[in-house]
């Protein structure tokens, strides 16, 4: 059977990990995965991954942090949208479409129910929820307000993750760390994804600053080149956009990340502590904190440097809390890939 992804965003991100990550899973049960992007995508994490994928509009109004303007902008884009959707899915013959959050969801799910293909939308914007339930079954992640509601034909899963990401090797870290890496100090990892934003970049220079004895450690791609200049400071290790993600995790006694989807996962899965920073991507709140009690400490700019004090001396407390949800959100992806496949197998008894 074949499954195609239509995946919003640039690739490189967390849209494309959860893409890859429920892929994965698909494929163990037999599954041939195929990618659509957007045109302008410059899709690095397929790049790495020796992965080829197909080049669709995909229009993107901002998420939740979507404004009128941009869901018109967005809306008007979405018909030619899904007409190359349409095309690509008769050229593939997939099926199932998967839709893989936002402008992905929304185009893979309007152009399979046109295909007449069965499809599957993965949610976590307002935009998705409102028009893929409209269409077809969905999974609602954490960050969709669908989640944990009971609404018909939408199931809540955890965010996919792989599981994989428990064989990270901390002395493979040390390895790569640069000579300032103090192994004998606790190490606290600051992180907004793929792209470092201003909110975390400011975060780790107050946590630098305020006296806290660790090794400050900020990963992602500076989403500006002034960002740069606000973590070149001498209590910081930067090391930019990396692909050990799972080695550093296994390294860390505290991850400080932006309040949403699979880096707090990956954490969770791990039991390494959590601080989710609110607002850090364009003021999106989606209270992490709440989906994983007790194991994640919520946190604004303001408080941010109280909230890791506080993460540090009740660190075994927080990592037996998330002990509790770690095996749930390690079987999500398998999870989400059961759903997907008695969705394509309905084709196939359809004939």
């Amino acid at each position: 059977m074949k499954a195609l992804f239509t995946v919003t965003g640039r690739g490189m991100g967390g849209d494309a990990i959860t893409a890859l990550n429920i892929a994965r899973a698909l494929e163990k049960r037999g599954f041939e995965c195929e990618f659509a992007l957007d045109h302008s995508a410059p899709g690095i994490l397929f790049r790495k991954r020796s992965i080829e994928w197909h080049r669709v509009r995909i229009p993107q109004a901002g998420g939740h942090a979507a404004t009128l303007k941009n869901t018109i902008k967005a809306a008007l884009s979405t018909l030619r949208a899904v007409y190359e959707t349409l095309k690509l899915i008769r050229r593939t013959e997939p099926d199932v479409v998967v839709g893989v959050i936002g402008g992905g969801a929304i185009v893979g799910c309007l152009s399979a129910r046109i295909a007449r293909v069965p499809a599957v939308g993965i949610l976590i914007t307002p935009l998705d929820a409102r028009v893929c339930t409209r269409l077809n079954r969905n999974i609602a992640l954490p960050e969709s307000s669908l989640f944990g509601k009971n609404y018909r034909g939408v199931e809540s899963i955890y965010s996919p993750i792989n599981p994989e990401i428990t064989r990270g090797e901390p002395e493979r870290a040390v390895e790569r760390m640069p000579t300032d890496f103090d192994p004998e100090k606790p190490t606290i990892v600051f992180s907004s994804g793929s792209s470092l934003f201003r909110l975390m970049a400011e975060a780790a220079v107050k946590t630098a600053e305020s006296g806290i004895d660790a090794n400050i450690v900020t990963v992602g791609h500076p989403l500006r080149e002034e960002y740069m200049r606000i973590i070149d400071h001498e209590g910081i290790i930067n090391l930019g956009y990396i692909d050990w993600i799972s080695d550093l995790y296994s390294l860390a006694d505290l991850a400080v990340l932006s309040d949403d989807g699979v880096m707090v996962h990956e954490a969770i899965a791990l039991q390494v502590p959590v601080v989710a920073l609110r607002g850090v991507k364009y003021g999106r709140y989606h209270n992490m904190a709440s989906v994983f009690p007790s194991a994640v400490i919520g946190a604004g700019n303001d408080d941010v440097v109280d909230a890791i004090s506080r993460a540090l001396s009740d660190s075994e407390n927080i990592k037996a809390a998330a002990r509790k949800y770690s095996d749930d959100v390690l079987a999500a992806a398998d999870r989400i890939a059961g759903i997907i496949a008695e969705e394509a197998s309905r084709r196939s008894k359809d004939g």
